[in-house]
């Protein structure tokens, strides 16, 4: 990453330039729209869009069921849940996009203003039953040239020796998780409680806020590098052996990756459509909606993350910590663990005849949290560490494929809610991420001299590795 530094004394937010201080409250806003928007998506299409009277005015919508069925049949929760798999998968093959964009056309603050532009957009044309597909569309693609662009900003406000930056990137993180928090809490509640649109109408307003914001603080932002049509070619030595052993074991990684994350990113799809109606969702006696619990999830990552940087500091002063591929087994197991205690509920519901109980889902956010600490940042760690220094940058970029491919995954998988029981439906999601860590824990076995080497030393800083999915 080329750092463009603004000065270096400037120490006037938490002793970091100004200028953090607003990327970090843009970023915040844009994740209020983005999983407001996003806690609603699941829901709306299955209580309102995809019903009679609505369905047949969606533009396009007709061939994009014949694409989404392959000539089969599918239900309104099938159906739903493949849009969602297949939205929130481009989601992440975007910011390449943006980041080609910026660097050889706009510069980083044009794409940004034209992200946000169209995440406002999207936002606003989903008030309209025919413009939703155009609208996810506009989503997606402001999303690309937002969210990449603007981390690099952040670390662009350093220059390469200034210390600072890491913690400016958690600082970063902090107003994102905020923005996450507040979204189901704000949106949520206009969504179900007043209306869908309404919802929605308060992520785009999120998002003109954002804008707004960042306009306002780009005085404090260094400007940007030169647009450059070609990227100067630096001649560099060929890989050794062990370091394309390690690349082909990273991208053949992906696939088990992608199933440790099932479980995790169900939660904005199908288990928002299965507590809505099988969950008794009373927290501490007191009544909640279905899209806050996206915000009780925030809200236990935020912690849990938290917690198991403190732990594994306090555990490394009694014992040897466990290895990246370590970690992530541990997090699978919990993971894995956490939904099947969905499907423990599921299973006592059906017994007694009752709904599932809060308990349960609390289990498995704490639970899921847990292993989600020591999954997706450890993965980046992992690929960062083994990735061979002359395609460091690429690397990290292939590490975010298994997230594209999770999505598509629980787009398939959510279809399948409403064709198995609850109790089996969460089993199979149980099996797959606590099989992933089983295979993790043979390929440290087997590999892990390979991945484990002498780490890499790349030049980019990673932006937001543990933010929620």
């Amino acid at each position: 990453m080329t750092a463009v530094t603004t000065d270096a004394d400037d120490r006037a937010f938490l002793g970091h330039p100004k200028g953090l201080a607003f990327l970090a409250f843009t970023e915040a806003w844009e994740r209020f729209s983005y999983y407001g928007m996003q806690t609603l998506l699941a829901l709306y299409m299955t209580k309102q869009l995809l019903l009679p009277g609505h369905v047949e005015h969606v533009a396009g919508f007709a061939q994009l069921r014949a694409v989404l069925a392959h000539g089969q049949p599918m239900t309104i929760v099938a159906i739903s849940s493949a849009i969602f798999g297949l939205y929130t998968a481009l989601v992440y093959a975007t910011p390449a996009l943006g980041g080609l964009l910026a660097d050889r056309l706009l510069g980083r603050t044009r794409t940004i203003i034209l992200g946000a532009l169209l995440m406002a957009l999207g936002h606003f044309l989903m008030a309209f039953d025919a413009s939703f597909l155009v609208a996810l569309l506009c989503l997606m693609l402001g999303s690309g040239c937002f969210k990449g662009n603007i981390a690099t900003q952040v670390g662009s406000l350093y220059a390469p020796e200034d210390l600072r930056r890491a913690d400016a990137f958690q600082i970063f993180y902090l107003g994102i998780n905020a923005g996450v928090i507040a979204a189901p809490l704000i949106t949520g509640t206009l969504g179900e409680k007043v209306g869908w649109h309404y919802g929605f109408g308060a992520a785009g307003v999120g998002m003109l806020i954002s804008l707004a914001v960042y306009l306002y603080g780009r005085r404090y932002l260094p400007p940007d590098p030169p647009v450059r049509a070609n990227r100067d070619k630096v001649a560099r030595p060929p890989m050794t052996g062990r370091e394309w052993r390690s690349v082909v074991l990273l991208v053949c990684l992906l696939p088990v990756l992608a199933a440790s994350i099932v479980g995790n990113n169900q939660i904005f799809n199908a288990y928002l459509i299965w507590a809505d109606t099988h969950v008794d969702r009373h927290l501490f006696g007191v009544p909640i909606l279905t899209t806050w619990l996206v915000s009780v999830d925030s809200i236990v990552s935020v912690v849990t993350l938290a917690g198991m940087v403190i732990f594994w500091r306090w555990w490394k002063t009694r014992f040897t910590e466990p290895d990246e591929l370590g970690k992530i087994v541990i997090g699978c197991l919990f993971s894995g663990a956490g939904v099947a205690c969905l499907a423990a509920g599921s299973a006592l519901a059906a017994t007694t005849g009752q709904k599932v109980s809060m308990g349960w889902l609390l289990a498995f956010h704490l639970l899921n949290d847990i292993g989600f600490a020591n999954v997706l940042p450890v993965g980046l760690a992992l690929f960062v560490r083994a990735a061979p220094t002359a395609l460091a940058g690429t690397i990290v970029g292939v590490y975010y494929l298994h997230l594209f491919a999770g999505n598509l995954a629980v787009g398939w998988l959510g279809g399948l809610l409403d064709k198995m029981p609850p109790t089996q439906f969460w089993l199979l999601h149980a099996a797959l991420v606590i099989g992933a860590g089983v295979v993790f824990f043979f390929v440290r076995l087997v590999f892990g001299r390979i991945l484990l080497g002498e780490p890499a030393e790349p030049d980019f800083v990673a932006a937001d590795a543990g933010e929620t999915p």
